[in-house]
């Protein structure tokens, strides 16, 4: 089953994870973000979302701003960070004003029980995304930077893709988690892929993922 998305918002941050310390972004929305929001809106253990297709529609603009992090995480211990030692202010380069059309469809997995089927599946997304519903606010990149989500459905005026055509390099595609038989993450594995943008298009159906 396949849904077509309208993302918007007006800042954007996807991080390179070469980058350690300045965050820079993508120049557009990689597909493990654009998998990140939908799943934002509609996740069960019983689907698995797979991103066919972004839709550049916004020119690529970049702004620099600074911002406030941490340099370390919270633990179950250690609940906040209070010394004013362990707070950076790191410069960052983001996106600004982006607009993406995402085509993405889901596949159902080994968990889905006797009861789950895409019919099932299919009308509960869309009665999400008509109503505004999510398991937690979408966002593009990072926390303070939401996403507006909107279902573009039959009939409905979608926006257009730019008229611009690029290679994008080396991009994330997603990342594979491994998993223990109590179904405990032990390990972790990001893939990537070249992205071409043709038209303002990125085509992932046919796209050759590597380690």
């Amino acid at each position: 089953m396949s849904i077509k998305v309208e993302i918007w918002g007006d800042y954007a941050c996807f991080s390179r994870p070469e980058l350690k310390v300045e965050r820079v972004s993508y120049e557009i929305m990689p597909p493990s973000a654009a998998r990140g929001i939908i799943e934002a809106i509609c996740w069960k253990p019983a689907i698995r979302w797979v991103i066919d297709e972004i839709q550049v529609c916004s020119p690529i603009r970049y702004e620099n701003i600074r911002r406030n992090e941490v340099n370390s995480k919270a633990s179950v211990k250690k609940q906040y960070i209070a010394a004013s030692t362990d707070r950076a202010q790191r410069a960052s380069l983001i996106l600004k004003n982006v607009r993406y059309v995402v085509t993405a469809h889901f596949e159902m997995t080994n968990k889905a029980k006797e009861r789950d089927n895409e019919g099932k599946f299919a009308d509960m997304v869309k009665r999400r995304l008509r109503s505004g519903q999510y398991y937690h606010k979408p966002c593009l990149g990072v926390r303070e930077f939401p996403a507006e989500v909107r279902l573009i459905e039959n009939g409905k005026e979608a926006p257009q893709p730019i008229l611009e055509s690029r290679s994008l390099g080396l991009m994330l595609y997603d990342i594979d988690y491994v998993k223990n038989n109590d179904d405990e993450v032990t390990a972790f594995n990001p893939t990537f892929f070249m992205a071409e943008m043709e038209n303002g298009v990125i085509d992932l159906r046919n796209v050759k993922v590597m380690r």
